[in-house]
C-alpha cells in the first residue's frame, strides 16, 4: 500500500501534540482555543446561517422549519 510522506507526517505531528496533552481532549481542546484567542488570524464562522425563502405558496419561510411554519 503507496504510504504518502505527507500524511505520515501530519499523523506523527498529531501523535506528538496528543501526547504532549496525554491525550487529553479536554487540555487539547483548552490549548488550541487559548492558540485562537492569541493568534491575529481572523477567525470566520462557517456554520450555516438561516436564510429565507419562499415556497409555492409565495410564503416566506426559514431555511430549516417544519412544514407548515411560516412567518
Amino acid at each position: 500500500m503507496y504510504q504518502d510522506p505527507i500524511v505520515e507526517e501530519i499523523h506523527r505531528i498529531r501523535e506528538e501534540y496528543s501526547r504532549s496533552f496525554n491525550h487529553d481532549l479536554k487540555a487539547l481542546f483548552a490549548d488550541l482555543q487559548k492558540q485562537q484567542a492569541e493568534s491575529v488570524r481572523k477567525v470566520v464562522n462557517l456554520s450555516r446561517q438561516r436564510r429565507l425563502t419562499t415556497g409555492w405558496s409565495g410564503g416566506a419561510t426559514e431555511l430549516g422549519e417544519e412544514e407548515g411554519e411560516r412567518l
